[in-house]
């Protein structure tokens, strides 16, 4: 049996060699295909597969906050209700809580140790975490030096210390191993490094420092929901148990505290699930789009086997008249076929190899450390597989439909093989097949072009050309009051100012798109007041006067900030509409047009007024004195929750965002405000320096590689298809020459050639469109939730995606006909 394999390898390779042509167009079809493959496979190989680098990490879960009343299917976790859980559930080995923060170390030496001073002594900011007490044994994950926090350190005024991560310990450490004991300087904080973390560690993602979170219920109630909780399962508790169990403690909470906890819950979630979100639908829809690109490719060599059949009827009569069986013939033809295959595997291999590494580079934003995009075990296994599957795919039909020669027909001299008929018949229906995949993946791509430039064309609310942004932290241990803070940063804008070529520039606690904004309740005067768990959640936004201008964010109503609006006194008085009203209001604010309509639709809001935050807390009152446009704060793609924006003079944050609309290219400012910078702190580093168009541009990331990959994938699919439709119509011509000649010698004009092959032509392509409009109407619903503004039976899109295809097919049915309408009537009657 083995040597019979042996026999059959050695003799398919000649064959292989002596078919140089067809050997190279197939293993280069196929190749394509099984790269796409590969590489879209090492995406979900590297999200979904691989496992996660926590110790039993399938037992790893993620808990979030919900309030459905108020429309909120997730939110981040209040630690008193933290606390609760960890201390009252049944289900979990333990929980951990953690919020993420800057971390800045200042230009100079960063730590005390005198005999090796740091790598890097330039500022820096890092993505800092700070954890409760046990979140690192919940990961599952030790230090390679030191050890993790203690009860006692995560208490306020004992959290002092801190973790490094393996990265941070070697850039800007040397990889000292005497670091443990030393003070680093963080935040203008001294903190007594603890532990370094094992190579390539990060959790959450990007973090390369960790402190203890240091937090009680008095700093931080049960309405300030500003935290991030994960929990591990104990052994043999499923995560739908674990599910019912907090959905139970959490209304016993609520029971016990129902102003604060009114409709609150809690969503137990996979910890994969929660990291991959909505990569998985996209990556397997991509999966599939390249599997029937694949397909094609094995169309198309199926085709060229068949034809290649024709020439080789003779020989495999020949051999069936010495002896061979059928079964034997059969083998040999499909060992040829899975050669091509491992060939094409080997070079789609190579392929993926490049393809992994160009979409990596059309990625704009930093991979999370989870994700492994390697060709592993997994993808070797992967590809090799599908090759041989491949081979055995397109290999099948050709060699069933050439193992049973006719040979009395075959073997007579000039003889004409009574298969031909059938195996066009196989052919024009695989290419039938081949056009309507083909008009799968093109309207899917046209789908997904149109949403992108649907998506492009959405009004932002703000113009982001000419305008440059970049962020600032100011370490609280320097900056220790509002109005230090509130100085520097007037100070700042001040001399940015003053730099040639600006134009305008402010300060705002979150940009758009960027996600920046905080949610807080709302409570409007003169309308019912409701409890935490019903009131409105609003985003909540921090800027200086000018802002609109900057951002070009029209002013509707009313005015921008000045000045003079400085931070609300409780019990003062303020005038409104130049009368003096009594009450706790010196505060003003600017709403959206969103909210403007909700409460006001027939009325001017200015002067209206408002307060945030829970009723019961009692928050001074603030004066509508402005309406401005919406701006979509996290995605284009949805709105967002209505907004109002807050003076920076009255909530006087450490941290924030710089937007400056310049008169040229917003870079060429980026060296001037950094020396500004400097002058005032030379310890402040800038973060996120960048134009305003390429934030936009980042928000839309996804959306644009999906539509890329599906424009690359849905062309490569047209010209397989164009070259199969060419093939068989070439190959149908080749056939019929003898029937053409005789036609024309009885007087068939050569437009009448023209008509029958192209006519041919057009029925298999109008049959293919005809399966693929069917087929595409149902596989184009499982792409609806990628869309943007476009329905996923969009007719417009299969019109002329229809039309498209038709026009492609007919001009490669063209070439043949014009050959076949030049045959000479004499030649012809020749022909064999």
């Amino acid at each position: 049996m083995i040597h019979d394999l042996l026999k059959d390898i050695r003799y398919g390779a000649r064959m292989l060699r002596k078919n140089p042509a067809l050997t190279f167009v197939a293993v280069l079809s196929l190749s394509l295909g099984i790269g796409a493959v590969s590489t879209i496979f090492s995406f979900i190989n590297g999200t979904m597969l691989r496992p996660l680098p926590y110790r039993d990490s399938e037992r790893l879960v993620i808990l979030d906050e919900t309030a459905l009343k108020r429309g909120v299917t997730s939110m981040s976790v209040s630690f008193p209700n933290f606390l609760d859980w960890r201390a009252q559930n049944k289900c979990f080995e333990d929980i951990g809580c953690y919020t993420t923060r800057g971390l800045a170390i200042g230009a100079g030496p960063s730590y005390s140790h005198p005999g090796a001073g740091p790598v890097n002594a330039e500022p820096e900011v890092l993505q800092g975490a700070f954890v409760s007490e046990g979140t690192f044994e919940v990961l599952g994950v030790a230090p390679i030096l030191g050890r993790t926090f203690t009860a006692e350190e995560d208490q306020p005024d004992h959290d002092l210390v801190v973790i490094l991560s393996y990265g941070l310990w070697q850039r800007r450490f040397g990889g000292d191993p005497n670091v443990l004991g030393q003070t680093v300087l963080m935040n203008n904080r001294p903190r007594v490094v603890i532990g370094v973390m094992p190579k390539g560690f990060q959790f959450p993602e990007l973090a390369e420092a960790w402190g203890p979170l240091a937090l009680t219920p008095k700093q931080f109630t049960r309405t300030d929901h500003g935290l991030d909780s994960i929990a591990r399962l104990k052994r043999g508790v499923t995560l739908e148990q674990a599910q019912a169990e907090m959905i139970s403690l959490a209304a016993s909470i609520e029971q016990q505290n129902p102003v604060t906890n009114e409709g609150l819950s809690v969503n137990v979630i996979d910890l994969r699930a929660s990291l991959v979100g909505d990569y998985k639908k996209a990556l397997l829809i991509l999966l599939g789009v390249v599997g029937f690109v694949l397909l094609i490719a094995c169309v198309n060599v199926a085709n060229l086997l068949l034809a290649r059949a024709t020439s080789r009827q003779k020989e495999i009569a020949i051999r069936a008249a010495l002896g061979a069986n059928r079964k034997r013939i059969f083998r040999q033809l499909l060992t040829e076929s899975l050669l091509l295959g491992v060939m094409s595997g080997a070079l789609g291999f190579l392929l993926a190899l490049w393809g992994m590494d160009l979409v990596l580079a059309a990625i704009p934003i930093d991979i999370p450390f989870w994700m492994k995009f390697d060709l592993d075990w997994r993808v070797v296994g992967f590809t090799a597989a599908c090759s041989l599957l491949t081979g055995f795919v397109f290999g099948t039909v050709p060699a069933i439909q050439s193992s049973n020669p006719d040979l009395n027909e075959t073997l007579k001299e000039g003889g004409r093989s009574a298969a031909t008929s059938g195996r066009q018949r196989v052919r024009s229906a695989l290419v039938i097949g081949e056009i309507a995949l083909s008009l799968v993946l093109l309207v899917g791509a046209g789908l997904m072009m149109r949403s992108f430039i649907s998506l492009q064309h959405v009004n932002s609310g703000f113009k982001s050309e000419g305008v440059l942004t970049l962020s600032i932290g100011l370490p609280g241990a320097k900056y220790k009051t509002p109005e230090q803070r509130l100085t520097f940063f007037q100070q700042l804008l001040e001399r940015v100012r003053a730099i040639p070529g600006v134009q305008s520039a402010a300060t705002n606690s979150g940009l758009p798109l960027s996600g920046g904004a905080w949610g807080r309740s709302l409570t409007v005067e003169g309308f019912p007041v409701l409890s935490v768990g019903e009131a409105p959640m609003i985003n909540h936004c921090v800027i200086s006067p000018d802002y609109f201008k900057t951002m070009g964010i029209p002013i509707l109503k009313g005015r921008d900030f000045n000045e003079r609006d400085r931070a609300p006194e409780r019990g003062s008085e303020v005038a409104v509409r130049g009368e003096v009203q009594p009450g706790a209001s010196t505060g003003v604010t600017i709403i959206d047009e969103r909210l403007a309509r909700e409460y006001w639709p027939d009325q001017d809001p200015i002067g209206k007024r408002v307060r945030f935050g829970p009723p019961e807390d009692n928050e001074p009152w603030h004066t509508i004195v402005g309406v401005v446009g919406e701006v979509r704060h996290e995605r284009l793609d949805a709105a967002t929750r209505k907004s109002v924006y807050l003076p920076h003079a009255q909530v006087p944050i450490g941290g924030t965002r710089l937007a400056i609309r310049t008169e040229g290219r917003p870079e060429s400012i980026i060296g001037a405000v950094r020396n500004q910078v400097r002058e005032l702190d030379s310890d402040l580093p800038l973060t996120r320096v960048m134009p305003m168009t390429d934030l936009v541009a980042r928000s839309v990331w996804k959306e644009r590689l999906y539509t890329a990959l599906f424009g690359v994938f849905a062309a490569v699919a047209l010209i397989l298809a164009t070259v199969g439709i060419y093939g068989v119509m070439s190959y149908v011509v080749t056939q019929r020459t003898r029937e053409i000649g005789l036609r024309m010698a009885l007087g068939a004009q050569r437009t009448d050639v023209l008509k029958m092959v192209v006519g041919h032509g057009a029925l298999v392509t109008a049959a293919g469109i005809c399966v693929g409009v069917v087929a595409a109407v149902g596989l184009t619903r499982l792409m609806s939730s990628l869309l943007f503004n476009i329905t996923a039976t969009d007719p417009m899109t299969f019109f002329a995606v229809s039309i498209v295809l038709a026009g492609v097919a007919l001009a490669a049915c063209f070439v043949p006909a014009r050959r076949a309408a030049k045959v000479d009537p004499m030649v012809a009657l020749r022909y064999e």
